[in-house]
């Protein structure tokens, strides 16, 4: 209760004397379940005894005590239950001017606003802003349905990632490069510890042999993850009308082959009956040559 009173004193004193408190101008990043430290500096040009100094530590927008330190020592009796065991100043640095406070192990319920107040004499204040960011899983896409499936259908290809914060970007890309982003539905559910599960859904009509990917950037990490598909004829079936059609063509095509070795077998029958025909004929004219031939006997005197 003690450093609650302090506050508004510290605050009357603020429009009589001002010490420069300096913290990130940008927001500071820090990874779900790491340690963060919240960088705070002051300037006091006359050395000071530490019990003279007051570092308090508070969210900006609620004004629960995150840490407090007075009196040349912890005072941590105010401090917002979520925050025990888990903070602490650096004594070593404090006389340097460093007012930095250690967070452990963050979590996504830790991100907003810091106010930084410091006071030996003077008393000055500065406030940061703390973002929390987790990497999501490779992402997986999968395509539904996986088989019966025919040119010109209708398919949904969907990406999964788990395990991640703040939300992030989809982008979906043809095998050419072509952005189709437009067509897709992304939803974001959150666990338990506020991480996100994000599931993009992409419609499109099927085409064989084609290639598609999901991009996963996360805003604050940058790109995470890519995953690919590739749906090839393996995957598709033709349709009804094109089956009939192609099984009317294999009748078709061995009809006229069965049509074709008819014809040759007969051709061929044919060409075997001409030629015993003539070997008979020959055999017959032979026959006739030799009775006509009479044997001529020479005597010589």
């Amino acid at each position: 209760m003690l450093s609650l009173l302090l506050l508004p004193l510290m605050l009357a004193l603020r429009a009589t004397a001002q010490m420069e408190v300096e913290v990130p101008s940008l927001p500071q990043v820090a990874l779900h379940g790491r340690d963060a430290v919240l960088n705070c500096s002051f300037s006091h040009v006359s050395p000071f005894n530490l019990s003279h100094l007051s570092v308090f530590w508070q969210l900006t927008d609620t004004k629960r005590s995150v840490h407090s330190y007075w009196g040349g020592r912890d005072q941590l009796t105010d401090q917002a239950d979520r925050f025990a065991n888990r903070t602490r100043l650096f004594p070593d640095r404090l006389a340097l001017g460093n007012a930095s406070l250690l967070l452990k192990e963050v979590v996504v319920a830790d991100e907003g606003s810091y106010t930084c107040f410091v006071r030996v004499q003077d008393y000055g204040s500065a406030a940061l802003l703390l973002q929390v960011a987790a990497p999501y899983s490779k992402p997986v896409v999968t395509l539904e349905p996986e088989s019966n499936l025919r040119p010109g259908d209708e398919v949904a290809l969907t990406c999964t990632a788990y395990g991640g914060f703040p939300e992030a970007g989809v982008v979906w890309q043809d095998g050419a490069g072509r952005n189709l982003t437009e067509n897709i539905t992304t939803s974001v559910v959150a666990n338990e510890e506020g991480l996100f599960t994000m599931t993009s859904v992409l419609t499109v009509e099927l085409e064989p042999n084609s290639t598609y990917s999901c991009l996963l950037i996360n805003p604050l990490l940058g790109e995470e993850g890519n995953a690919f598909v590739t749906i090839t004829g393996q995957n598709i079936t033709f349709p009804p009308v094109a089956l009939w059609v192609t099984v009317g063509l294999a009748v078709c095509l061995l009809l006229l082959l069965v049509a074709l070795a008819a014809v040759c077998r007969r051709k061929i029958k044919e060409s075997c009956e001409e030629a015993r025909r003539e070997a008979e004929e020959a055999k017959e004219l032979e026959k006739d040559d030799s009775k006509t031939e009479r044997p001529t006997n020479v005597w010589r005197l």
